[in-house]
């Protein structure tokens, strides 16, 4: 035999990891020690259920311990008088062919693609007759979820009332698709996510045994991908020993999962919870040139805000060998430095933002959204640091923070950077770019450092009512403006206090929203009391009298008398006035006027169309 032909027998005969280490006892079964235990007692006591149902996430070894079982209870021994055990031999007929998935009493069935009724009737006849050469004979039904409701009743009366010498072994991954009524008849077991440490051990122990090294930041990044999954993780650990010949390093396994540089994903958590945008957009650029996804980073980032929140919560918890040491340290750093509000926020903006990511036509540009957002509000106060500084008479609306997050400019302010306790100079870039600055010319952190530590500059006072409406106009709070104008009837009206009467069509929270607008706007409390007494008219009230006051006396002008005379019926509708500057035509026109009130001729007039 030659040497290709050699290779290609040798490549024809090879088992992928996760069917060459699937397990053939219960020993062999990793991450499940309280099922274990179970049927180990159940196993030595004769206290064997007739049905069983288990459930669990993909690759966690739902059908590999329905084959478990059905060695464990058909083993005979290596001299074929054994019974029941709990450590099958391994050597007997029924062990090896049961192994080889060829035994003749255990049958297994895929529901996904045998759903009917027919198929449960094949079942329902065959029943009734002994096993051949096991002991008991035992049906597997994969994917049972996947069975029509006629195949489920059809069941039902059999899996109540089997025949002493049958088994039944469900497997799904969806539980809550399988009726009550079956459930009820079954022993169910959950097979729970092996965690990150085991699987890392476990598949340490295959590497060696594959004669193969992989660094162990690589295989810690192989058991985060498995996400519990062992069949999964040994797929990925298949295909990391092939792409690196044996030699697996975290560089040739990150970009295989196509994931970002964990020591990277600290770096741009860093600098979007300081509000550096320029950096943060930039790492994310390099990121994204050297092959990471953009969904990918953004679960990297979420993971760690969980994984900080938890340090927080539990600064003492056990260091997890999925994480380095490196890593660990800098991790409770960061913890320390952030509060509960900012990991929070982030965790919510973060989570919306994986799921634009994933539908949005261009992911990339989806993070970078995302990644703004979270960096403008990165350095707000929470509630509490809010209330509390509207207690003490500090107002942080007016100062120069990210301005357009913050909703009007409120709680970006240098005094709430510092209550908030975030460091850097994220506040100072976030404002840059809110102003309308080059994103490239933040300040250096000693600038916003010096700049955090500057007096909040507060509004003037509104100290009549149609300032405060010319206030909410500006602040595009144009709702609030028109209630001002048109359900406000004013009593007193001075800087920090106002007292009026709401018209009937008034909103009841009309004085509560304008202090704390007015509060907010104006860096001090104010004092918004609804009275009783009758008031004066509301500011529209007194613009439609004036306009009415205005039109009356255009309508007396002697010029308006005259048109008025030479066109019978005509009307003036609306009076508009104009500024510009008097010409000579116009100076000589009012020099012809014998009375001095006649200068008030309007400089602009319109009449009906109709009469006209």
């Amino acid at each position: 035999m030659s040497d290709q032909e050699a290779s290609n027998s040798a490549a024809s005969v090879y088992r992928v990891l996760a069917r060459k280490y699937r397990p053939t006892d219960f020993a062999g079964l990793i991450g499940q020690e309280a099922m274990v235990r179970t049927l180990s007692n159940a196993i030595q006591s004769g206290r064997l259920a007739h049905a069983f149902v288990l459930t669990g996430v993909r690759g966690v070894g739902k059908t590999t311990t329905a084959r478990i079982i059905a060695r464990a209870l058909n083993c005979v021994g290596a001299d074929g008088t054994g019974g029941p055990t709990i450590e099958p031999c391994g050597i007997c007929e029924n062990c090896r062919a049961i192994a080889e998935d060829r035994h003749v009493d255990v049958m297994e069935m895929d529901a996904a693609s045998r759903t009917g009724v027919g198929d449960i009737r094949e079942i329902i006849e065959g029943v009734r007759y002994r096993p051949t050469q096991a002991r008991f004979k035992i049906y597997i039904i994969d994917e049972v979820h996947m069975l029509s409701n006629q195949a489920f009743n059809a069941l039902l009366k059999t899996l109540e009332e089997p025949p002493e010498h049958v088994k039944f072994i469900f497997a799904t991954t969806e539980i809550r698709k399988i009726p009550v009524t079956v459930l009820s008849r079954c022993q169910r077991f959950d097979l729970k996510r092996v965690e990150i440490d085991v699987l890392s051990r476990h598949f340490a122990a295959i590497v060696t045994k594959e004669g193969a090294e992989i660094e162990a930041d690589a295989l810690a990044m192989i058991a985060r991908a498995a996400d519990g999954s062992v069949r999964d993780g040994l797929s990925l650990l298949d295909q990391a020993i092939s792409h690196g010949a044996g030699l697996v390093t975290a560089a040739q396994v990150r970009e295989m999962l196509n994931l970002a540089d964990r020591g990277r994903i600290f770096d741009l958590f860093d600098v979007v919870m300081k509000g550096d945008l320029p950096a943060a957009l930039g790492q994310i650029a390099d990121q994204y040139a050297g092959g990471a996804d953009p969904v990918v980073m953004l679960q990297d980032l979420l993971e760690l805000t969980h994984w900080l929140t938890r340090l927080k919560l539990v600064p003492d918890q056990p260091d997890s060998l999925a994480v380095s040491e490196t890593e660990r340290v800098r991790g409770r750093e960061m913890s320390r430095s952030l509060s509960m509000a900012h990991l929070t926020r982030a965790w919510q903006m973060l989570l919306k933002g994986v799921g634009e990511a994933r539908t949005a036509p261009h992911p990339l540009q989806a993070m970078e959204m995302c990644i703004v957002r979270l960096a403008y509000v990165a350095d707000l106060p929470g509630p509490a640091e809010v209330i509390e500084q509207l207690r003490n008479g500090q107002g942080g609306g007016s100062g120069p923070g990210p301005g357009p997050v913050g909703g009007g400019g409120s709680g970006g302010g240098g005094q709430m950077r510092a209550a908030s306790g975030v460091s850097g100079s994220g506040g100072a870039a976030a404002g840059a770019v809110a102003r309308g600055a080059p994103m490239m010319a933040a300040p250096s952190p000693v600038q916003a450092q010096a700049h955090a530590q500057a007096p909040v500059a507060s509004l003037p006072m509104p100290s009549s009512l149609a300032e405060i409406a010319k206030l909410c106009e500006e602040k595009r709070e144009i709702v609030l403006s028109a209630e001002v104008a048109n359900n406000i009837h004013l009593v007193r009206c001075e800087p920090g206090l106002l007292e009026f009467r709401p018209s009937e069509g008034a909103a009841s929270d009309l004085a509560g929203r304008l202090r704390t607008k007015l509060s907010d706007w104006s860096g001090r409390q104010w004092q918004v009391i609804v009275s009783r007494s009758p008031g004066a008219p509301t500011l529209q009230q007194e613009k439609v009298g004036a306009e009415r006051a205005k039109r009356e006396s255009a309508i007396q002008h002697p010029l308006v008398q005259a048109v008025l005379a030479a066109f019978p019926g005509a009307a003036v509708t609306r009076v508009l006035e104009t500024a510009g500057e008097e010409d000579e035509a116009g100076g000589e026109a009012e020099d012809a006027y014998a009375d001095p009130a006649d200068n008030m001729m309007p400089d602009d007039l319109s009449f009906g169309d109709d009469d006209l």
